[in-house]
């Protein structure tokens, strides 16, 4: 977006293409800086804006049936079109065109793609559930029944999140992970190992291969199959590139942008999930898939719509959480394969705490049921290791 006019705040027309976290927040904050023009929302989904986390925590667990984010579409002015899919985007140095899966051509003035990320899925034709929308979460909890034989595959965040509401509403229960460890993909093999005894009432196969997933159950890799009744899928999410073939968008396992959230296109930002965003203080393009992460970047993107070559910087510290067998893991920081670790213990024996570090510098750090000490770690990141026990 150099060089480039910011958006008018008469009569410039932001056209949006998500309608999750990121967009509530970009879309408030633009109409309180004074912006004043049309605002267009397109949004695959057919339920308007919600909250993510609560899906796998309290929905899942029936403590609740949605989680609505405040987003008044009628007093901001927002013509939001649920169940409308983009399809295509062509950009001009003024502006460009989002075409929709119904071939509606919409121009706009500006773009913000902030379309989320799709879960993967693996080979076969048998039933994979995923945990990523309201509908998918109403269904799962449906099904989670006492003595159902549900396989999860992953032992992921989310497959973690997963198992501890299936296992508390009664199923049968197997994690299969690909990995030495549960969570070793994230977090690390010693890390992982020290979280074990929490599936205690779990059958837990690591070094396990998925080779697809048939009507009778989940088909290993060695040959063995395990029946089910239920198998859900969380081996991880993608962003959904493929609309903007041949549109010139830069990407690589997201969509690339500056510090500022401009892409390599004139007027187009990307926020959230989708968003592959540079960090100065790594020196990389990283994709920050994170709740925290999609809420806080409204300020930098508003910013960038409205005076594209004189706004903030946004690269701050990764912020991640997860509820799972009784605990809350709050993550800080991004650690790369290779940085040390030191592992802390509880009295139960299993992970309480975790830091990283790469040359006495701390990379990221973990706590298990550590609130008071979250600020505290993340404002160490980045400086001497010893800053935080």
């Amino acid at each position: 977006m150099g060089d480039r006019a910011g958006l008018d705040l008469e009569h410039g027309h932001l056209v949006v293409v998500g309608g999750g976290l990121a967009t509530v927040r970009v879309v408030t904050t633009l109409r309180r800086k004074k912006f004043r023009g049309p605002v267009t929302v397109l949004c695959a989904e057919q339920d308007a804006a919600y909250d993510r986390p609560p899906l796998s925590k309290d929905v899942l667990a029936g403590d609740a049936d949605t989680a609505p984010l405040p987003f008044d579409v009628t007093k901001l002015e927002v013509d939001l079109r649920l169940g409308t899919r983009a399809a295509a985007l062509r950009s001009t140095p003024d502006g460009g065109t989002v075409v929709t899966e119904a071939g509606e051509e919409i121009a706009y003035d500006a773009l913000l793609l902030a379309t989320g990320a799709e879960p993967v899925r693996l080979p076969g034709d048998g039933e994979q559930l995923t945990l990523r929308t309201l509908p998918e979460a109403l269904a799962l909890r449906e099904r989670l029944t006492p003595g159902a034989r549900v396989v999860i595959i992953g032992a992921s965040w989310i497959g973690a999140e997963v198992a501890t509401a299936a296992h508390r509403a009664g199923c049968e229960v197997t994690c299969v992970e690909y990995g030495p460890q549960p969570l070793a993909g994230a977090l690390g093999a010693e890390v992982g190992a020290a979280t074990l005894p929490w599936w205690a009432g779990i059958t837990l196969l690591t070094d396990t291969a998925v080779a697809r997933v048939e009507s009778d159950g989940v088909h290993l890799a060695d040959g063995r199959v395990l029946p089910a009744d239920l198998v859900v899928t969380g081996v991880g999410v993608r962003p959904d590139l493929a609309w903007l073939a041949g549109s010139g968008l830069a990407t690589g396992r997201g969509i690339l942008t500056d510090d500022r959230c401009r892409t390599n296109l004139p007027g187009v930002l990307a926020v959230g999930d989708v968003a592959q965003r540079w960090s100065e203080r790594t020196g990389a393009h990283r994709l920050i898939e994170h709740w925290d992460d999609a809420s806080m970047v409204a300020t930098a993107a508003v910013a960038s719509l409205l005076t594209p070559d004189a706004g903030p910087s946004y690269d701050p510290v990764p912020y991640f959480w997860s509820d799972q067998f009784g605990r809350k893991l709050q993550y800080v920081g991004a650690h790369e394969d290779g940085d040390d670790v030191e592992v802390r213990l509880g009295d139960d024996g299993s992970l309480a705490r975790a830091a990283w570090s790469r040359d006495g510098v701390l990379t990221a750090w973990l706590g298990v049921d550590a609130t008071k000490d979250v600020v505290k770690a993340r404002a160490a990141v980045g400086g001497p290791a010893s800053a935080v026990d």
